[in-house]
């Protein structure tokens, strides 16, 4: 039990690296951009999001590129479709070099992804209940049953962007699933298109295991290594203070 007057922290996964809790979303123009950044950021960050735009323009080249590089891939598809559809699709990635891959809120897609992925530990599947764009009344009642269905059928983990949020689905499913929270922005940050965002320590201190940040480190005013190395450190200071 916690001291009187404290807080006690949510639980996540402790075994995880500080670094290595953050991935960086290449949400760029072309796999060329995305590779440059990745390789500024060499040595400090290992893990990267490719998302919808990324992979139309360049294909399961961005893919295989990163994963020949050693470094850990989240493809964020949000994959909705008929069962069948999205077996097909996890059939492909477990052979890919994906560690993660984004379902929206669909429980016959998650059973039909989990069963596709059969004894392969990889893709991670992790559930959308509510995008970070979206703005609910009532998000933690809106969600809750949402994150509890998609679990059940089969989900690794969840997405989950705010601080209020993410430690309601701590408190609610405790340590087991992942929680990997986008809509992460510095102190002093722009919103940009997010109703719901948090500081790095603010989203690792509600429990997240993983951190998901753009704009804030490729569009950074320095330059992206110094944005990274500044979230990183925030990253690692919330771990240490649990």
């Amino acid at each position: 039990m916690p001291e009187p007057g404290t807080q006690e922290r949510p639980v996540a996964d402790e075994s995880i690296a500080a670094r290595k809790r953050l991935i960086v979303a290449l949400d760029v123009g072309t796999g060329a951009q995305a590779l440059e950044l990745a390789n500024d950021l060499e040595g400090l960050v290992s893990f990267f999001k490719v998302g919808m735009p990324l992979l139309l323009t360049d294909g399961m080249g961005i893919v295989h590129a990163l994963e020949g590089a050693d470094k850990d891939v989240f493809l964020d598809l949000k994959t909705d479709d008929i069962g069948n559809t999205v077996r097909r699709t996890v059939s492909v990635l477990t052979n890919a070099g994906v560690t993660f891959l984004t379902l929206r809120d669909n429980a016959s897609g998650a059973r039909a992804a989990k069963e596709a992925r059969g004894d392969f530990p990889n893709p991670k599947l992790l559930g959308v209940p509510l995008l970070s764009s979206s703005d609910v009344g009532g998000v933690e009642e809106y969600v809750l049953p949402r994150a509890a269905t998609l679990l059940d059928a089969g989900c690794d983990g969840l997405i989950a962007s705010g601080s209020g949020l993410i430690r309601a689905l701590r408190k609610e499913f405790g340590p087991d699933p992942l929680i990997v929270s986008p809509g992460i922005r510095p102190a002093g940050s722009a919103t940009d298109d997010h109703k719901r965002t948090a500081t790095p320590g603010e989203a690792i201190l509600a429990g997240a295991d993983y951190l998901v940040v753009g704009r804030p480190i490729y569009e950074a005013p320095d330059d992206p290594r110094s944005a990274a190395e500044r979230i990183v450190a925030e990253i690692e200071a919330a771990a240490d203070s649990g």
